[in-house]
């Protein structure tokens, strides 16, 4: 699973029937401290994030397995989101 921030909503008017009433966000993937790492990507939505959210999320075929209709073309699927990271320093 991956870090990442929800930075927009993305809008259509048309869509494959498989994402019909799926939520999808714009999300800027993170590092570990929460840094950004990559370009945006659109994701589908399963626990209702929002604007400013940190959440998790899968990539790749994995990815269309988090919504109810798992045969559908989903290259990222937000799973949760994030109240904390704890990240323990290593010396």
């Amino acid at each position: 699973m991956k870090l990442g921030r929800v930075i927009g909503n993305v809008v259509c008017t048309q869509k494959v029937d498989s994402f019909e009433g799926v939520k999808l966000l714009l999300v800027q993937p993170l590092d570990e401290k929460l840094e950004k790492q990559g370009d945006p990507l659109v994701a589908c939505d399963t626990v209702q994030a929002g604007l400013g959210d940190t959440v998790f999320y899968e990539g790749g075929r994995e990815a269309a397995l988090g919504l109810e209709n798992w045969f559908n073309p989903s290259d990222a699927t937000i799973m949760g989101i994030v109240d904390e990271v704890d990240l323990e320093k290593r010396t």
